[in-house]
């Protein structure tokens, strides 16, 4: 069984294929937390906390002259607000009378086979195959009989423990949430431990940025109404020793697409505190008798074998248990060509057509319409909101469009950003009050747009209603759903002056809302997201996209580090990676092998290309439905880290039978009369003997990983390489053989 409750020591361990988590109502009935780590026999691990008179901590009144027992230094499993823990609060509560208290203790538990599921946010799911198990903990204040339902999601196969929380007002008068957070957990000591996180900006999104846990407040955290550019829902907890390869791991993988906040607490006794959930910014969340609300999910996952081993159990779950679109397994992605980058918005449909011809002789199997083909739309200072076929840019209509493009034997997308409206559109002559702006105030613009208001539900089936008119039109293959400003001027004229405090949520819950209505209903389409590239890159948007836009930038080598980053937590699947003209002088190779780290496709006029350049990139389109099953499929290890200065950038994929891989080389920094360098493989055999790019000469998977590859140095600058390596025998096989001939 994945959830053990032992009844006499009161604990509840959660159990996975290699890890244990354990937890134990103790003293007075408060939820303490115990473990988390390599997996342990079913024990009580309580015998680690030590109490201690801490002086001058407060004490729960309950405990009478006992002054040992203090919330200020317990390990729990959500923490309380004004309880005397002054470390950061797992909830913030306005009570009817308006106090500000919840003072949680632990009343029931229920154990139940599968996955739970929220109402309204995306999770994950269990698979057929899985073996998932639900553990609810029911917190209550006995005062305010507001109720704390602590959700927990164990994946016994994967190493995976999701956790996500339900707040019910079960008192007879309205109360307000502040502060909300899905998980809380408890370190006894942190001292050692390093923080890492993916912040960045437009351009650059997701950087590495790691820092040592000190006795502060450490805040990662988005306002701008998604999970944005410059930092990401996600956060490792890891040894300070931790490499890619050794060291325990702690990861935390926010599913919410909005804005969110993780912080990580050393306090005055070297116990670390994580917390992470819906920013509390703005956020004043109205609840009636009776009403419940949900928290977004937190997928957690621990390894003893550094950021690889972490990444790989995230790759591996987010491959499988977070998309339920058939493009994640069933189909192969397309190459595709989008029209952005060879015609902006200047473009009709013969000039479609005519990029469509020309890319059919590059390999590809897709042509995207992106910006450009609504309403009166040939800037970005109008249209947007007006979704409907501007027939003066496509005037043969798009059914016959996409008739044309399918006769060439390619497939069709076309672009989208629905939450959107310019104030030169026919939509906000019609509804202005449908445009976020506060009253008596002049809107903030970004883009010349505005933002929606996807709280209101005549937006929302607006949208619905427009959107799913012109995917039921024409054969649509493929949508590219865009988002391009951060959000401002936060107000719905469809809510009451003391609701506005929810309206970043309810936007939130409103676009979830479309997403469904559009996205669930047509599985035979290929959603792409996009957010100014990047900026809203995260699980929950990855559950209803299987790819998601890494960057707008598409030089090769700024998509070096765009890639390392994103690969702590999303798989290679999910990397929308292009090849464009960004990068002048980096050869075309390079950028065909920086795209095939991910979906792979060109943003470039391909009617400007020669004929020697279209069948270089036809042979480029080839080699990757080649590696498909490796790059897609397979275990991605990052050889070298291009944050640190090196000769050279090394990343590879190795399927799980380990009986091919792909190994890509960059070098980005020749130096004159320089050393030879080595690219070393991981994850292969050892034992096993491997072809080197179709080479009737073998090398051992050992002297792969040890003695490594080496890398020409007679080459232009920013070469690339690939090397191919295919299992063909056990070493030892071929020895026994040659000692039995002698």
């Amino acid at each position: 069984m994945a959830i053990i409750f032992n009844e006499k020591a009161r604990t509840i361990t959660l159990q996975t294929k290699n890890t244990s988590y354990q937890m134990k109502i103790g003293n007075l009935d408060y939820l303490l937390h115990l473990y988390y780590g390599p997996a342990i026999p079913d024990e009580d691990m309580n015998y680690q906390v030590m109490q201690y008179d801490r002086g001058f901590s407060g004490n729960p009144y309950e405990s009478r002259n006992a002054r040992t027992f203090s919330l200020d230094a317990q390990p729990q499993e959500f923490s309380t607000q004004q309880q005397g823990d002054f470390r950061t609060a797992s909830i913030e509560v306005v009570n009817s009378d308006g106090s500000y208290s919840y003072h949680g203790k632990a009343v029931d538990y229920r154990i139940r086979e599968g996955k739970y599921q929220l109402e309204q946010l995306p999770c994950v799911f269990a698979c057929e195959a899985d073996t998932a198990h639900t553990l609810e903990v029911t917190l209550c204040d006995a005062v305010s009989n507001i109720k704390v339902i602590l959700l927990y999601g164990v994946f016994e196969e994967a190493d995976v423990i999701t956790r996500a929380v339900k707040v019910v007002n079960g008192g007879d008068r309205p109360i307000h949430l502040k502060k909300i957070m899905s998980v809380c957990l408890d370190f006894l000591n942190g001292a050692d431990m390093d923080l890492l996180s993916l912040p960045g900006r437009y351009g650059q999104e997701r950087q590495v940025e790691r820092q040592p846990m000190t006795h502060h407040i450490h805040t990662i955290s988005s306002v701008r109404g998604s999970s944005s550019h410059q930092q990401n829902p996600f956060v490792v907890l890891c040894d300070r020793e931790a490499s890619e390869d050794y060291g325990r791991c702690y990861g935390f993988s926010l599913m919410y697409s909005g804005n969110f906040l993780a912080e990580a607490e050393l306090d005055q006794y070297d116990q670390l505190r994580l917390v992470m959930g819906i920013h509390p910014k703005q956020f004043f969340y109205e609840l009636k008798p009776q009403e419940a609300f949900e928290g977004p999910e937190v997928v957690m996952a621990f390894s003893s074998h550094g950021f690889t081993g972490l990444s790989h159990l995230y790759h591996d779950f987010y491959r499988t248990n977070l998309c339920r679109s058939k493009f994640v397994t069933e189909v192969q992605r397309p190459v595709l060509i989008n029209s952005w980058e060879a015609a902006f918005m200047d473009f009709d449909d013969v000039k479609l057509v005519e990029i469509a011809r020309a890319a059919k002789n590059m390999g590809v199997d897709l042509l995207v319409m992106d910006d450009g083909w609504f309403g009166k739309r040939d800037d970005d200072n109008s249209g947007l909101g007006d979704w409907f076929v501007n027939e003066d840019k496509i005037k043969c209509g798009l059914h016959r469009l996409v008739e044309q493009i399918n006769d060439l034997g390619m497939k069709f997308g076309i672009w989208f950003e629905p939450e959107m409206v310019s104030e030169d559109s026919d939509l906000y002559r019609a509804h202005p009050d449908w445009a976020m702006q506060i009253p008596g105030r002049h809107a903030v613009r970004s883009r010349n747009q505005m933002a929606l208001d996807m709280s209101r539900r005549e937006v929302q089936d607006y949208l619905i209603e427009r959107i799913n008119a012109i995917l039921d039109d024409a054969n649509i293959f493929y949508v590219k759903w865009d988002i391009n400003r951060s959000l401002a001027d936060i107000w719905s004229n469809d809510l009451p002056a003391e609701k506005q405090g929810e309206v970043y949520h309810r936007y939130i819950l409103g676009l979830y809302r479309v997403m469904d209505a559009i996205i669930l209903t047509h599985p035979d389409i290929l959603f792409e997201g996009c957010s100014g590239g990047g900026g809203r890159y995260d699980p929950a948007m990855l559950h209803y996209y299987p790819q998601y836009w890494v960057s707008d930038n598409n030089n090769p080598i700024d998509r070096l580090k765009l890639h390392y980053g994103t690969s702590f937590v999303y798989p290679t699947c999910t990397m929308g990676a292009h090849i464009s003209d960004s990068g002048r002088f980096v050869p075309l190779e390079t950028k065909a092998v920086v795209a095939m780290c991910g979906t792979f496709g060109y943003e470039l006029d391909a009617t400007h290309l020669s004929k020697k350049e279209q069948k270089i990139c036809k042979e480029q389109s080839d080699r990757f439905r080649k590696y498909y099953h490796i790059t897609f499929k397979g275990d991605f290890y990052r050889l070298t880290n291009p944050f640190r200065m090196g000769n050279m950038t090394a990343w590879e994929h190795v399927t799980k039978d380990k009986s091919e891989a792909l190994l890509s080389v960059v070098v980005t920094n020749l130096t004159c009369n320089g050393p030879q360098e080595y690219v070393r493989a991981k994850g292969l055999d050892p034992q096993a003997l491997y072809s080197v790019n179709g080479s009737k000469e073998l090398r051992s998977g050992s002297a792969l990983m040890n003695a490594g590859l080496p890398v020409s140095r007679e080459v232009p600058e920013y070469s690339a390489f690939q090397f191919h390596l295919v299992k063909k025998e056990k070493s030892h096989s071929k020895a026994h053989k040659a000692t039995k001939k002698e």
